[in-house]
């Protein structure tokens, strides 16, 4: 999709010829350059591995949204106690009891208000199960992007087009625009400016 509306095109700078095809690449390369399908609210999966010590992990993907009716982004959690990795095991007693009732290596689905989450930071922390293990190992679903497309993305995707048809080698013949040649000059496309307005929706870390 693009994340300029036709009707909005002289409003952000952009000519009366610029035509559909340049608004749904530079789309595109916005969300190749924040490493996500979309840059509104889409649900993701994230399996992760929590390290030793710690119950807490970052998501990825920034702003939390919740999506429709629901109040809260998290979807479903799921955690469970593997088996400990060398070095990592917390009480030699507990790890047999765990083992003895089939724990290690078994799903348990939270409740995600039991779930401690920083909305702005997208931290969450997780309560230690019923034998006093910490788990190990984690899948978060929930919701995250904008609801509606707000003017700094706008901004910046009527720049980048802006950007591309300021460049020479852009500016060919024809209907439809490349995408494997605009992939080839994102790195000019996206210049400072654009970059600093897409900070806030780069996956943290993913890639």
């Amino acid at each position: 999709m693009g994340y300029l509306d036709p009707t909005e095109y002289v409003e952000y700078g952009l000519t009366t010829e610029t035509t559909d095809d340049w608004v749904t690449t530079a789309s595109a390369l916005m969300e190749a350059h924040c490493r996500r399908p979309s840059l509104l609210v889409t649900e993701y999966v994230e399996r992760m591995r929590l390290t030793a010590g710690s119950q807490a992990v970052r998501l990825s993907y920034l702003p939390l949204t919740p999506l429709g009716a629901a109040t809260s982004p998290l979807v479903a959690v799921r955690v469970r106690y593997g088996r400990s990795r060398r070095g990592e095991m917390q009480d030699p007693m507990l790890a047999q009891v765990a083992t003895a009732f089939s724990i290690p290596g078994s799903w348990s689905a939270l409740v995600p208000p039991s779930v401690d989450l920083n909305v702005a930071t997208g931290d969450l922390t997780f309560p230690m199960n019923l034998l006093g293990l910490n788990y190990n190992e984690v899948e978060v679903t929930y919701t995250a992007g904008l609801a509606i497309v707000s003017p700094a993305l706008k901004v910046a995707c009527a720049q980048i087009v802006k950007n591309a048809q300021a460049t020479p080698a852009m500016n060919v013949k024809g209907s439809k625009m490349d995408t494997l040649q605009m992939q080839y000059f994102a790195g000019s496309l996206i210049d400072a400016n654009v970059q600093m307005m897409l900070a806030p929706y780069v996956a943290q870390r993913i890639g």
